[in-house]
């Protein structure tokens, strides 16, 4: 028999295991099985709370969750309500005074950023430390890119990203007054807690890990949507859109539960799906681009949809008013499938000739008014794609130059590159599956 292969050292390790987590180590390489449920430190996450995982391992190192055995169709993971982080544990903690006497009232993700920035402050007196421990330093949603890498963002995305940025802005701004009513609880200056760094980083962590759960609305709060909550380690399951998962919150047993509707095999990652979002959507309010994502597409914005139509035609403003009115100049896409439906039918409307101009409604419709009126759509259709394969490879290329020059940016550069890449695979099959059907039509 192999050393450390027996029962009795099988023993051993699980108890060592279990001390781990309920102090929070996180030492490289810790490897956290959470089969029998882990009691936590009294206040952290409940008096007494236990966290149950009943067939994951916890990869502190990877900051990952693996199975421990084949499962499908079952729970794989409940977090007590008592473990939640919620505005409850927030109205119940320290600052629960602060909030209460605070005109206007703070919003509900106020108290939460707030509640996140104090405890880490407090670092290893903090209760909720063995949390703190498996977020993120640093996250890579657009609003935490410096400028120069958000100008490398397809346009659509840039508009998005500087939006974000502006709202975590003001966020900040009109918060500072209430930071500031937080002097007594602190030695230090509070400015020099309550950073915009340090909100930014505690808005990303309810940004891109919380979880939806109805509250009960608390009147010394704003009356803002209440519906988040971060849920330890269950944060820790990753993203991906082929998962089926059920998620909600269990009023019977008063727990979140993660139920796995897809197959999992033993030793692999157990992921879950975030919904069905796009790269720019997972990017905007995750961080990060999926591979191979079904639903990633390249959009169309309305000055590229027009650039090469005739400038002759003295409908254009009619037509563009139409599609307008009726929701068409808006998710007008290239997908794995090629161009979509939406697209395809603005651009045949915007290709009517004077004498067909009657007949936009039926385009609307999916009717198709001619033979000229499909190739010529199609023709638009091919250049508008070949644009912005030519403007893929481009940016590819610019980002390329820029990693070799700005090495700090490297991380950053390489998402931007990853969503490039993505959108360029994207439009290469659209443009096969525009080349059939144009020979179709020949």
């Amino acid at each position: 028999m192999q050393k450390g292969r027996g029962r009795t050292s099988r023993i051993r390790r699980r108890k060592l295991l279990r001390c781990s987590v309920s102090r929070g180590g996180t030492g490289r390489g810790l490897m956290s099985r959470t089969a029998l449920p882990v009691r936590t430190a009294p206040g952290a996450f409940g008096m007494h709370a236990q966290f149950c995982c009943f067939v994951l391992e916890f990869r502190m190192f990877l900051k990952t969750l693996k199975c421990l055995k084949h499962i499908v169709g079952q729970m794989i993971i409940s977090v007590p309500e008592s473990c939640l982080l919620t505005t409850d544990t927030v109205i119940r903690s320290y600052l629960g005074a602060y909030i209460t006497k605070w005109k206007p009232p703070p919003s509900p993700l106020l108290a939460l950023c707030t509640f996140l920035v104090s405890e880490k402050h407090a670092g290893d007196r903090s209760p909720w430390k063995p949390y703190l421990d498996t977020l993120p330093e640093a996250y890579t949603c657009p609003v935490c890119l410096e400028p120069e890498v958000v100008n490398l963002l397809p346009r659509p995305l840039i508009t998005k990203a500087r939006e974000q940025r502006s709202c975590v802005g003001e966020f900040y701004t009109s918060s500072r007054d209430f930071f500031s009513s937080l002097q007594p609880l602190f030695s230090e200056a509070v400015e020099s807690i309550f950073t915009y760094s340090a909100l930014l980083w505690a808005w990303c962590t309810v940004n891109t890990r919380a979880v939806y759960l109805s509250h009960r609305r608390h009147g010394c709060l704003s009356t803002e949507p209440d519906t988040c909550a971060l849920a330890p380690f269950l944060d820790l399951l990753n993203h991906s859109p082929d998962i089926q998962v059920k998620a909600a919150f269990n009023e019977e047993t008063h727990c979140y539960e993660i139920r796995a509707a897809s197959r999992c095999r033993k030793h692999e990652e157990v992921f879950i799906c975030y919904g069905p979002h796009d790269n720019h959507r997972l990017l905007l309010e995750y961080g990060f681009v999926s591979p191979r994502n079904p639903h990633a597409c390249v959009y169309v914005s309305r000055d590229i949809l027009v650039k090469y139509l005739p400038s002759t035609d003295k409908q254009m403003s009619k037509k563009i008013a139409i599609l307008k009115d009726h929701g068409f100049l808006e998710n007008l896409t290239f997908g794995w499938d090629g161009p979509s439906w939406r697209l395809l039918t603005a651009l045949k409307l915007l290709c009517l000739e004077a004498g067909e101009f009657t007949c936009w409604k039926k385009v609307l419709l999916g009717e198709i008014i001619s033979d000229t009126n499909e190739k010529a759509s199609l023709d638009i259709t091919r250049k508008i794609c070949s644009y912005f394969i030519e403007e893929s490879n481009a940016v590819l290329q610019k980002v390329s130059h820029m990693k070799d020059e700005e090495v700090a940016l490297t991380n950053q550069l390489t998402l931007v590159e990853t969503l490039w890449a993505e959108e360029l695979k994207i439009l290469q099959a659209s443009a096969t599956i525009l080349g059939s059907l144009q020979t179709g039509l020949a």
